[in-house]
């Protein structure tokens, strides 16, 4: 059993990636553009720094690509403060589980704080948080571990003493690096043939809640 968990919150905890898509092709319409097949794909779990440096190698540098890319943050804040995201399957029933067995609960997310305090508040679900890291606290983005590294200092746990959960190739590579326990539910991309067999990997929250009640026993 872990002594804490930490979560991450898109594509994980709730299904934001609509809201991410709807937001680029809003912002890139703007500047005449169209959103790119694998674009959003390769986004996932990055934070703004690579998220920057991903969007000029699938567009180019020029200006126009630059404002699209600032432009999207702030429309998909305002789509998430108005509407939040839906929530997983299981997402309720394994936080009420955990709560019940008393472990402290995180949030490491690449997305901006705003944002993440947002989602969280439409979900109902802010409560059960003793801490969030955002990727607007300068963080290096996954894979590096740093903002799970952070998450667990919050939550007064060592990396080995706590599980990660995630849904993107990026942010497993970044829990093994910081020496978590790593757990997937995938999402939009799904983990190669290496991580398959390095990692448990999930079909969704409910199953994860399960394997927690069988170490549980």
């Amino acid at each position: 059993m872990p002594k804490a968990v930490i979560f991450d919150m898109d594509g994980l905890m709730v299904d934001s990636e609509p809201a991410w898509g709807k937001a680029w092709k809003i912002a890139l319409a703007k500047e005449g553009l169209e959103l790119k097949p694998g674009f959003q794909e390769a986004l996932a779990g990055s934070a703004r720094p690579r998220a920057l440096q991903l969007t000029h190698e699938f567009y180019g540098e020029g200006e126009g690509v630059t404002r699209a890319f600032e432009d999207h943050y702030d429309v998909v804040e305002q789509l998430f403060i108005e509407e939040g995201a839906p929530k997983m399957r299981g997402l309720d029933e394994l936080l009420a589980w955990l709560s019940e067995k008393g472990l402290p609960l995180a949030v490491a997310s690449s997305t901006a704080r705003p944002s993440v305090e947002a989602v969280l508040e439409h979900a109902g679900i802010r409560r059960f948080f003793k801490a969030i890291c955002t990727g607007d606290q300068g963080f290096p983005s996954k894979p590096a571990p740093d903002i799970f590294l952070a998450a667990a200092e919050g939550l007064g746990v060592e990396p080995g003493e706590a599980w990660v959960l995630e849904d993107s190739p990026a942010g497993i590579r970044a829990a093994i690096a910081g020496g978590f326990t790593p757990v997937m539910v995938p999402d939009l991309v799904q983990p190669d043939d290496e991580l398959r067999a390095s990692v448990p990997v999930f079909g969704s929250l409910l199953d994860v809640k399960a394997e927690l009640e069988k170490l549980a026993n």
